[in-house]
């Protein structure tokens, strides 16, 4: 997956990722304070374990400095940096993209530096968007999960599936609420409608659905559940649902939608007021390094942004090719600006026009 560096990607870190001279003068306070042998990482509730053994502790090894994990969940963790501000001790917050934005709208986060961060050099271009103050470190495909013994792959890739009267009250899709939740109403929206913010034609399209919808979901485990049990044929999912599943040898797998196919991300964000930002970029370097992505990949299933990291076969059985280059198999992301400040409103309209009936 090696692929030389453009102009163009040289171009994306320098202008994507380099701290403006005030951030530099705010953090210089905290790079030489107490604590430079230890960070603090707040990071997600699952998968805490393989994340340790995937990097923390390879992190700690080849750095000599200490981690200490802080978990919960996206808005938990959010809130409690809005709370805390400078006083949290967060060095590093790894958090799904809409939250990322979320919190550098109130100013809770500063710019990476990439001069500190060599990996970058070694990244897709999607996980250097402008619009971040911080890289991504993996992203999340959206598509179908599916019964391989009541549907083709072609059945499953329609989105045309989830309005079929044929398999009406076997379908799931997710809440708004979730991350795969605003993917597939971008997806339904480019689809169907004038592109992925289409937020009008999404949701008159979703609602129409929606009596032939068995579960409107809010967790992995719901749809798995309702896999397994049988109760459903297929629900929009993002791919790191089906992982196990298809390890399992069921009869169960994955596929990206023909159309409207988007991608979230998950960014590794330096709180503004970082006790250890020096201990905090030495960690996103080697989170981003081609070591600590395969073994990421490996034991704890994210998709890894380095262009130089190994693909599972786990990975692989799932998703294919795509891994390789989610934008040349057709992937996006999705503007935050589009995002952050309609989110009130369509949660809102998402349960008066989609799941109120």
């Amino acid at each position: 997956m090696t692929r030389t560096l453009t102009a163009r990607r040289t171009a994306a870190v320098a202008s994507g990722l380099v701290a403006t001279s005030l951030l530099a003068v705010g953090c210089s306070a905290t790079d030489d304070g107490a604590g430079e042998d230890t960070i603090v990482v707040s990071s997600f509730p699952f998968g805490v374990e393989e994340f340790e053994e995937a990097v923390v502790d390879p992190f700690t090894e080849e750095t000599g400095i200490e981690v200490e994990l802080e978990t919960g969940s996206n808005s938990d963790r959010l809130s409690q940096l809005q709370v805390a501000g400078d006083g949290s001790g967060i060095d590093v917050m790894l958090i799904s993209d809409y939250y990322a934005a979320l919190g550098q709208e109130d100013d809770l986060f500063q710019q990476v530096d990439a001069a500190k961060v060599p990996a970058l050099e070694k990244v897709a271009d999607f996980a250097l968007e402008d619009a971040y103050l911080g890289p991504a470190y993996s992203y999340q495909l959206n598509g179908t999960l599916y019964s391989t013994e009541a549907l083709s792959a072609e059945e499953a890739a329609s989105w045309d599936l989830y309005g079929s009267d044929a398999h009406a009250g076997n379908l799931a899709l997710p809440d708004i609420s979730v991350t795969a939740g605003q993917l597939m109403i971008s997806g339904v929206g480019e689809t169907y409608g004038d592109g992925p913010y289409d937020i009008d034609t999404a949701l008159t399209t979703l609602g129409e659905w929606a009596p032939g919808i068995l579960q409107f979901y809010a967790s992995s485990t719901e749809v798995t559940n309702l896999l397994t049990q049988g109760e459903i044929i297929a629900a929009d999912s993002l791919s790191g649902f089906a992982t196990d599943l298809v390890a399992s040898g069921e009869p169960f797998a994955w596929t990206p939608p023909a159309t409207g196919r988007y991608m979230a991300t998950n960014r590794a964000m330096i709180p503004a007021g970082a006790p250890n930002a020096d201990g905090a970029h030495q960690f996103i370097d080697y989170l981003l390094s081609a070591e600590g992505q395969t073994a990421s990949a490996e034991l704890v299933g994210d998709l890894p942004v380095n262009t130089e990291a190994t693909v599972p076969d786990s990975i692989s059985a799932v998703v294919g090719d795509i891994a390789a280059d989610p934008v040349a198999e057709g992937y996006e992301t999705l503007d935050p600006a589009e995002l952050v400040p309609t989110r009130a409103e369509w949660v809102d309209r998402f349960a008066r026009e989609v799941t109120a009936g």
